[in-house]
């Protein structure tokens, strides 16, 4: 074990657990290998919830429900989650779990490709979005993501890093991954580029950014 996966790991084990219901949904995922939010990356989630206090969460990739529930737990009691996803039965999955948790009134799921039901969403609308879904597609969602959110919303993207692949030149990546690699490269010169944002690149779970959007025009 390398260095960085030794802190990786000291960190992860820091990380509180759940309880109940949402960590059984938790253990589910992985057991059947559904992507869920790191431990790590969840605290740093979770941090950045608790200093915004966000209204009006924007979720794009929502799995089986797991983060959209954890998050309210984190926001103000009259906040609400609208989140995104393409698998209908990862939907049905997801509105099952928010049920389970009672969560129903406060989250909102939308069955779709993301790149599409992003454009149905209204201007101004969100101050948090939280981008976890197809990794290539991230810079298609930008756009989007930027408009509906409010001057001084935040975005969190996750799994930035590709398990350290995007530190490689195209040349040195699988070429069945080029394609991600070069997306992801490109979001993330978006990202701290565009005069519209500021963003920090941290090097926590598998690699999360946090933008601010300055201004959406």
């Amino acid at each position: 074990m390398n260095d960085y996966a030794r802190i990786t790991s000291f960190v992860r084990s820091m990380a509180k657990e759940d309880e109940g219901t949402l960590k059984e949904i938790y253990l589910d995922a992985i057991r059947r290998g559904v992507p869920v939010i790191r431990p790590e990356a969840r605290e740093l989630l979770k941090t950045q919830l608790l200093l915004k206090k966000p209204k009006h969460v924007l979720e794009i990739g929502t799995a089986v429900g797991y983060s959209s529930i954890y998050m309210t737990g984190y926001l103000p009691e009259d906040a609400d989650v609208t989140t995104l996803e393409l698998s209908e039965e990862r939907v049905a999955e997801a509105r099952s779990n928010i049920e389970r948790l009672g969560r129903s009134s406060q989250i909102q799921v939308i069955c779709g490709d993301a790149a599409q039901t992003l454009k149905s969403l209204p201007d101004d609308t969100y101050d948090f979005a939280f981008v976890d879904a197809a990794k290539a597609q991230y810079i298609y969602y930008l756009p989007d993501v930027m408009r509906v959110l409010v001057p001084g919303g935040v975005i969190v993207s996750d799994n930035i890093l590709q398990e350290g692949e995007v530190l490689e030149s195209h040349f040195l990546v699988e070429k069945r991954n080029r394609t991600i690699h070069d997306r992801m490269r490109e979001y993330l010169d978006v990202l701290t580029h565009d005069e519209r944002l500021e963003t920090a690149i941290l090097p926590v779970g598998d690699g999360m950014a946090i933008s601010i959007l300055l201004k959406n025009a």
